[in-house]
């Protein structure tokens, strides 16, 4: 075998291994890098890699308050402002304080000419992002603790009154703090209407026959699951099937 024939048998060996570099190269880069990345896809005219690489690191658990701000900005450009108001509203669960994220929220609002009513469905899921916001959960435990502390600075030294009165004390704050987060929980899950003219259906199946059609970006309560569908209910109060790619739920991060 000459030379020149033993290189090119060994650059088709190689070949295969050079053409996996990229991908590899890919899978190891850190989730900052990738954040990174899919900024200058969008900026570069890519807003679909972009928001591919956006969803593929919410999925796998990286969300934050920017990512999601990103997001809305990517489905902007691409002319979704459904998939947008996810993104804005999805953010604003991870990060209830976040004021970008509200002023893009109202932003978008405006902009699909949406009452906010229609954004808030369930008022009290308002009280379990305020409970996440300032951990007061986290308070109704320490303060719980504290009672517990001064009951037993009570017995421990029962001639003195301090103790009795900031055990009781401690206790109310400690029932107030806990009362948010458990009114909270009982809002019922919701979801953003992200295509236009999505169907509302009367069952949870593709024969299904059309009741009538959901608002891009509106808020919905869902009422049930089934497979790939979602039972929904709108702001007139109708109420049916939506398909899971068109009505995108708040509780959970995206798949992959």
């Amino acid at each position: 075998m000459t030379a020149r024939r033993r290189l090119a048998v060994l650059g088709l060996a190689f070949m295969p291994l050079l053409a996996a570099r990229p991908a590899h190269a890919q899978s190891l880069a850190s989730p900052s890098d990738r954040f990174r990345q899919a900024g200058e896809q969008v900026r570069a005219g890519d807003a679909l890699k972009g928001l591919d690489t956006y969803r593929e690191l919410a999925a796998a658990g990286y969300e934050s308050g920017s990512l999601y701000w990103n997001w809305a900005q990517a489905a902007s450009v691409r002319g979704e402002p459904g998939e947008a108001m996810w993104a804005v509203l999805r953010g604003r669960e991870v990060e209830p304080g976040d004021r970008a994220l509200a002023r893009e929220l109202e932003r978008l609002r405006e902009s699909a000419n949406l009452d906010p009513a229609e954004l808030a469905p369930e008022p009290v899921a308002a009280l379990a992002r305020a409970s996440r916001r300032f951990h007061l959960d986290w308070l109704a435990l320490a303060l719980a603790v504290c009672s517990v502390g001064a009951h037993a600075a009570a017995r421990f030294w029962p001639a003195r009154s301090w103790p009795a009165r900031a055990a009781w004390a401690t206790a109310v704050l400690a029932l107030l703090a806990a009362a948010l987060p458990l009114a909270g929980a009982s809002a019922r899950p919701t979801a953003v209407v992200v295509r236009r003219g999505a169907p509302l259906l009367d069952g949870a199946s593709p024969a299904a026959r059309p009741l009538g059609a959901l608002r891009q970006g509106e808020v919905v309560p869902v009422l049930e699951r089934s497979d790939a569908y979602l039972r929904v209910e709108d702001s007139a109060g109708a109420r049916g099937w939506a398909h899971g790619d068109d009505v995108w739920p708040l509780d959970a991060r995206p798949s992959p």
